[in-house]
């Protein structure tokens, strides 16, 4: 299997599956002398780890991270960064009724046709449990670029949304409730709505919106390594993800040109942002901010029709452990993988620099 590697410079090699005995992975390209906050990848660790509210997945993992080499009395070294963390928690046997079918709009199915095998328990390496690695090496890359600023927070589930622009919301309100909205009415629309999903056994979509800020002007590779086209990428990576779009997105598209270019200030800023803070592929200084979209988890706790390997058709209903709506989890997610991008594009940046 290829394609377990993001980055060029700052580089996230990730293995394991859901159900071994661990998952981990080996970051290249940090540079040395980094002071790890270690109480900062913790917290970004507990605000992915499952079971931690009742909304999401009871799934009980510590999700403790140890790091094998690459640090030495709390210094990066500049040498591979390798870590593992550990699973303690599968239950394998969940599982144990879908190993001869395959479930509607999962990754089973493509698996066993492209391998010829797939491990059933949980997805195997499909498995979302997969961006825990993602959120370890994220929490170093925010490091790596501490001036900019990563907020990202839900902002819809199902048809109901936040009302309002970015601008107007609190940040710091964000962690205060299960869903992640900074929006507090809102979020209790959310959160109501989730357990209702949940009740029924089935599950719902949602988006995230992400915004970075005091981002410097000159990040981004044109022609083809475009700092939108990598955050793109990036978030496509993610399990679930269906869209992505950045500043006016699908709406620029409705709009004439004078009403969607960004007129400058003397000193370089811009008096709208529909450009979403990229220009030419290349970060203009603006906030930077994006929205992504989630489906809904293919596994639903309802019956219906699946396939077996016979191809026969037979009604199943799906059981285990799974989130009703996966966006208040896949918040830190978000900002991992932003932060991946960005401290790539900030170590290229320096390769100019004399």
């Amino acid at each position: 299997m290829a394609g377990n590697s993001y980055g060029t410079l700052f580089r996230l090699t990730t293995f394991g599956e859901s159900h071994g005995d661990a998952l981990g992975g080996i970051i290249d390209g940090c540079p040395a002398g980094i002071m790890l906050n270690f109480d900062s990848i913790r917290n970004e660790m507990q605000r992915r780890k499952p079971g931690q509210s009742s909304i999401v997945t009871q799934r009980k993992e510590e999700d403790e991270v140890q790091f094998l080499s690459g640090v030495f009395e709390g210094k990066t070294t500049g040498t591979p960064i390798g870590f593992i963390i550990p699973n303690t928690n599968q239950k394998s046997d969940d599982y144990s009724h879908i190993k001869d079918s395959y479930r509607p709009s999962h990754a089973d199915y493509v698996y066993e046709k492209k391998y010829g095998v797939r491990d059933y328990r949980g997805g195997g390496r499909s498995s979302a449990r997969e961006t825990v690695c993602r959120v370890v090496a994220g929490a170093i890359a925010k490091q790596v670029v501490p001036e900019i600023k990563i907020n990202a927070f839900v902002s819809s589930v199902g048809e109901i949304f936040i009302d309002k622009p970015y601008q107007e919301l609190d940040f710091s309100l964000t962690e205060s409730n299960a869903v992640r909205c900074p929006d507090m009415p809102t979020a209790e629309k959310m959160e109501n709505y989730i357990k209702e999903i949940k009740k029924q056994g089935d599950t719902v979509g949602g988006t995230i919106t992400c915004v970075l800020q005091n981002v410097p002007i000159g990040l981004g590779e044109p022609v083809f390594d475009k700092l939108h086209a990598e955050l793109g990428k990036a978030m496509l990576s993610i399990n679930a993800v269906k869209g992505f779009e950045l500043g006016s997105g699908f709406c620029g598209a409705t709009m004439k040109g004078s009403e969607h270019n960004d007129l400058y200030n003397e000193d370089g800023t811009t008096k709208t942002n529909l450009s979403g803070g990229i220009q030419g592929g290349i970060s203009n200084g603006m906030d930077i901010y994006f929205r992504v979209a989630f489906k809904p988890v293919a596994t639903i706790i309802q019956k219906q029709e699946v396939l077996t390997n016979q191809n026969v058709i037979i009604e199943k209903q799906g059981k285990g452990r799974h989130d009703p709506c996966v966006v208040p989890r896949a918040v830190p997610i978000i900002e991992a993988m932003a932060a991946l991008v960005l401290a790539d594009f900030y170590l290229l940046n320096k390769t100019y620099q004399k």
